[in-house]
């Protein structure tokens, strides 16, 4: 199946890989990165009708800058999917807009970080069953077995994926407050040991245990040279959100937040921990302690 894939950073990159590794035929555009594309109109006259273009690309104006310009340049009957971290609100506006051109726009929540490549992508899509159930072959080839469904109408996909990525921000702080209290305990506690074997019959054994564990391997069992300084991308607060409009207590992700708001005026080994876990999974940026 051919698709346009807009953005080459560390997730359209490698999805563009796994796809063409499963023989599809992917044409790309990145204004920073060598493409087979040097525009988007470039890009559309690559493809052919009915096209997909898959925005992947930093949630916010990128997006938003990408989606008006697709707006122009594609044809009646192509479709638009965004792959990024959009909120959902956003994404059934956008698809309402497509339609009034005459495309189709599918919502596709994303998970897998930088270890998609060779292990899959976790895929949520919202939007009509036509427009996803054509893409369904680009879908099935991104993600592992089982890993890919069809959740529900426009926007559905990117809800499911903000509420799985507020899970994620407290499970995160769980394990770093949890080494918190080993790395303050009168025990002298490797930790990048104790990680290691709880990754074995413990109940709280996951794949970001490991990921801590494998953070370990490479930072020490103090992380020195990592600063407890967390980001945030929003996914947590917009889970929080619609927590609150629906009246449903999330106290645990509600807190998550407020944690790395925190870690940004103060010394927090649970920070550290954090901070390296999201360097392990998705690749992101760490500030190394000065001196």
């Amino acid at each position: 199946m051919q698709l346009g894939m807009i953005g080459l950073g560390r997730m359209g990159g490698n999805m563009t890989i796994r796809l063409e590794r499963a023989g599809h035929d992917v044409r790309t555009y990145d204004p920073v990165v060598d493409s087979t594309a040097g525009s988007l109109e470039e890009l559309r006259d690559q493809l052919e009708a009915p096209r997909a273009f898959w925005m992947m690309v930093p949630s916010g104006k990128i997006t938003e800058d990408t989606f008006r310009t697709l707006l122009r340049v594609a044809e009646r009957g192509d479709t638009i999917v965004d792959g990024g971290n959009s909120n959902f609100r956003d994404s059934q506006r956008r698809y309402a807009e497509a339609a009034e051109h005459g495309l189709s726009f599918v919502d596709c929540g994303t998970s897998g970080g930088i270890w998609g490549l060779n292990n899959g992508y976790c895929l949520m899509t919202g939007g009509d069953d036509e427009a996803v159930g054509r893409l369904e072959p680009v879908f099935t080839a991104l993600a592992p077995e089982g890993g890919y469904a069809h959740v529900g109408a426009s926007g559905a996909g990117h809800f499911v994926k903000m509420v799985h990525n507020g899970i994620e921000y407290g499970l995160m702080q769980a394990y770093g407050e949890g080494f918190e209290v080993m790395a303050r305990s009168e025990f002298d506690l490797d930790l990048h040991e104790i990680a290691g074997i709880w990754r074995y019959g413990s109940v709280v054994r996951s794949w970001l245990l490991e990921l801590l564990h494998d953070a370990f391997e490479a930072e020490g069992g103090r992380l020195e040279k990592i600063e407890g300084y967390v980001e945030d991308s929003g996914e947590g607060r917009w889970t929080i959100a619609e927590a609150i409009a629906e009246d449903v207590p999330v106290p645990v992700i509600t807190a998550a937040p407020f944690a790395r708001f925190a870690s940004r005026q103060e010394y927090s080994f649970a920070a550290k921990v954090t901070a390296a876990l999201r360097n392990q999974f998705g690749g992101h940026a760490v500030k190394e302690v000065q001196g």
